[in-house]
């Protein structure tokens, strides 16, 4: 159920950018930071995906653990762990930037002429 869960909300995701993709496309005026949003929104719900997809290996694992089963979750938990880490680290390079230009462009247009 989980893994369903994991596997619905990156699909959303997939699709939210999807749409918020082709708006930008189709708008007048583009913006760079425009596209990196759409970006940080898909790699949040990647991210959460991720981590439903994780606590369903945990769960199926604690019901019926055998030496098998308990490898391939530590292989399992181990590359979503690290997807999920440099996913964040991303997310979190990225909205940082995004709040930066924000902040100089509120700035330079706080000055005036």
């Amino acid at each position: 159920m989980h893994e369903a869960a994991g596997a619905l909300i990156i699909f959303t995701g997939a699709l939210i950018a999807f749409a918020l993709f082709l708006r930008a496309g189709f708008a007048k005026r583009r913006s760079p930071r425009e596209f990196v949003a759409i970006r940080l929104t898909l790699g949040r719900f990647l991210a959460l995906g991720l981590e439903f997809q994780l606590a369903s290996d945990i769960l199926r694992t604690a019901v019926s653990p055998s030496f098998t089963q308990i490898g391939q979750l530590a292989a399992i938990a181990a590359i979503r762990t690290a997807l999920n880490y440099f996913l964040s680290r991303e997310i979190a390079n990225e909205s940082a930037e995004v709040e930066r230009a924000g902040s100089e462009r509120g700035e330079s247009s706080a000055k005036g002429p």
